[in-house]
């Protein structure tokens, strides 16, 4: 049970931060009220990674890549601790 709730957490996050990629690309949609509440809780982390790696050319963002690789890494591992 408790990891299935590990993963259910780490799988809602995720699909935030997939959510905050494809509201950027159109403008309409990141004006969105539910794109501000999406951002509160995703760019933080993702600006740790923005840190590490700034985009390129201003516009190329590969924070995501390293968000989603290491969610999936810290999945497994707090998995793996639970079980």
């Amino acid at each position: 049970m408790i990891a299935y709730l590990i993963h259910l957490f780490f799988l809602v996050f995720t699909m935030m931060i997939f959510v905050r990629i494809v509201g950027s690309w159109f403008p309409s949609v990141a004006a969105h009220p539910l794109m501000g509440y999406v951002s509160r809780f995703t760019d933080p982390y993702l600006n740790f990674f923005r840190k590490l790696i700034p985009p390129i050319g201003g516009t190329f963002d590969l924070s995501p890549l390293l968000g989603f690789f290491t969610l999936q890494i810290a999945e497994q591992l707090i998995i793996k601790i639970f079980r």
